[in-house]
């Protein structure tokens, strides 16, 4: 019989967010915007994808996949936050693919993509982005050193007729796509590639 993937568990009307990266490592900046979306948004999850890996990034430093998920379910610790390697399991390296798998196997929940300002910076490099945004509502986290340029980048600007006030993000993943919204709040300085470097330099280790 032929194993087919599945998705954690969700039911029909639910508000669940989507975080993907390589969580290479996982840290308490992924944490502070989780809670930031659960929170503003009026989430009831947030599933962590943990991908097999980004095909924008060398793959040189990238630790196991099996490491990269023991360590974000170790620090996820909350029952709401749900870390899957689904992505890998569907053979998919692309957010495209990835979402388009889930929202046919979830037609009847409510997904927002949630994503840091220095993602939306080279969003227009990812493949199929503007399928993307007319898959899923998508809510920027503001990131250090990132607010002006992700406003203003190539595809900050081009979803800017579709960018949704603040004040609306308790109701942003019931809106149809395309919808943008940009969420502020305390912000995290952390990032998994500062943190690699700072294992090269021998100042912490990686949890694994």
């Amino acid at each position: 019989m032929t194993h087919v993937p599945r998705l954690p568990p969700f039911a029909p009307g639910m508000r669940i967010g989507l975080l993907g990266g390589s969580f290479n490592p996982p840290h308490e900046g992924h944490v502070h915007i989780t809670h930031l979306a659960l929170r503003t948004l009026g989430l009831h999850r947030v599933w962590w994808l943990v991908t097999p890996g980004n095909p924008l990034k060398p793959q040189g430093e990238l630790a196991t996949l099996q490491a990269r998920v023991k360590a974000a379910r170790r620090l996820a610790a909350d029952p709401r936050v749900v870390v899957t390697d689904v992505e890998t399991r569907i053979g998919s390296r692309y957010t495209y693919e990835t979402l388009a798998w889930i929202m046919r196997r979830a037609p009847n929940v409510h997904f927002v993509w949630i994503m840091g300002a220095d993602n939306l910076r080279q969003f227009h490099l990812w493949r199929h982005w503007r399928a993307i945004a007319d898959l899923v509502p998508i809510a920027v986290i503001d990131r250090p050193g990132s607010t002006l340029r992700a406003i203003s980048s190539r595809a900050g600007s081009a979803l800017g007729p579709w960018r949704v006030p603040e004040s609306d993000a308790i109701r942003f993943a019931l809106r149809p796509p395309p919808a943008l919204l940009y969420l502020h709040g305390p912000r995290s300085k952390l990032s998994s590639s500062a943190l690699r470097d700072a294992v090269s330099h021998g100042e912490t280790a990686l949890t694994s």
